[in-house]
């Protein structure tokens, strides 16, 4: 055999190679999500003509979606997952907050987990992220920023992003003229991160993380961190000195802080802090759903007597009922016990849970809160009044 033989079959297994990585790249990544992002199967709702009115008139916000994690295009209507820009526009959603995911460990043991694993380094290779981002933690929250960043770039304008109290004003106005006028419909997006493990341990990571787009910041995840403890790690502790120094430049910086996954010592040590109010981005309540994710009642309720925001979550870790009366079940409950200017949504979208509604089918709350006898002012606060003048007092200015 010569050497033109050798070279042949090189050439050839070189090309399959390729193909077999080309062919893992595509399917592999949309396998895992679907097994991972569910939303059940369900005959069609049926929502009244008054909710589909007072829905069209709503200012939407959801402080939580882990959508920029997936190796998918979210200008594109998916049949699978939750989120993207088309199903928010037919949800008429305003503003989703997307939420960058850099570590989770394998099983998100809600009760104990170590910080000694790592689902994302496998998924940001085999869905080809930079190589940067496959073993540091702020490139791939820097990557899902350049990703929401590229999407409105490409997005003819049916996404924007917001930064400031300025981008806010504008988008509410427009978003008003458009639902007025019947065409021209878009959604915005802002950046949140779930854990400061995606600083490194450089605080000056949070200045790069600004720069980013980001204004959410959420503390822990689903394991302690050089700030503190997490909810479901192995300490629960209070606030460790970096963790203080954390919060204190986070605050210089009028970055919202999120302490969902926070353990209740790190929560009480942050509110002894702060001077600005807290969010809560996705949560359920310990008083309807006595499940291992939702932190005391009482802490929610100093959340909420500082001016914070407790967003209610969709998925049975939060809520333990996904159907849409036990998600406005539990939106009751909060509004009796923290009132009714400190309630939001917070849907975790995206982040590997199941659901009964996706965004586009947000409708569905709309018309079972007026079913259980919701006010229409409580609406309009829950599904994003609240969220709106929270936003135009705690934004930065510019």
């Amino acid at each position: 055999m010569g050497i033109k033989f050798w070279i042949i079959l090189a050439v050839m297994v070189l090309a399959v190679l390729i193909f077999l990585i080309g062919l893992v790249l595509l399917v592999v990544p949309t396998i895992i999500e679907k097994s991972l992002n569910k939303v059940e199967f369900h005959p069609p709702y049926s929502v009244s003509n008054k909710a589909k009115q007072l829905h069209q008139t709503l200012q939407i916000m959801d402080w939580h979606c882990d959508s920029l994690l997936w190796n998918r295009s979210l200008l594109k209507r998916a049949n699978y997952g939750h989120v993207d820009v088309p199903r928010l526009i037919e949800g008429n959603v305003l503003i989703q907050m997307f939420t960058a995911v850099t570590k989770s460990p394998s099983g998100q043991n809600y009760q104990e987990n170590k910080a000694d694993s790592d689902t994302i380094t496998s998924l940001a290779v085999v869905q080809a992220w930079p190589i940067p981002a496959w073993s540091s933690l702020f490139q791939r929250a820097k990557h899902q920023a350049d990703r929401l960043h590229k999407f409105a770039a490409h997005s003819q304008g049916k996404l924007r992003i917001v930064k400031n109290q300025t981008d806010l004003q504008t988008a509410i106005e427009d978003h008003q003229r458009a639902i007025q006028s019947g065409t021209g419909k878009f959604t915005v997006g802002m950046l949140g991160i779930e854990g400061c493990h995606a600083l490194d341990g450089d605080l000056d990571n949070i200045d790069r993380l600004v720069q980013a787009g980001y204004r959410m910041i959420s503390l822990h995840h689903f394991f302690d961190n050089k700030l503190g403890g997490s909810l479901h790690g192995t300490d629960k502790g209070g606030l460790t000195e970096f963790g203080k120094q954390v919060v204190k430049r986070l605050e210089e910086l009028e970055i919202i802080i999120d302490v969902a996954h926070s353990s209740p010592e790190v929560v009480s040590d942050v509110l002894d802090r702060v001077t600005r109010p807290l969010v809560v981005s996705h949560t359920g309540l310990y008083g309807v759903c006595a499940s291992p994710r939702n932190i005391p009642d009482k802490l929610l309720k100093r959340i909420a007597d500082q001016g914070g925001l407790v967003a209610i979550g969709y998925w049975d870790g939060a809520v333990c009922d996904i159907t849409p009366g036990g998600v406005v079940r539990t939106m009751r409950y909060a509004i009796d016990l923290l009132g009714e200017d400190h309630v939001a949504l917070g849907s975790d979208y995206d982040g590997s849970t199941t659901v009964l509604f996706d965004t586009s089918e947000l409708a569905i709350l709309t018309d079972t809160m007026l079913e259980q006898g919701f006010t229409e002012q409580e609406i309009k606060k829950i599904m994003g009044g609240n969220s709106m003048q929270f936003l135009q007092q705690y934004l930065p200015q510019d």
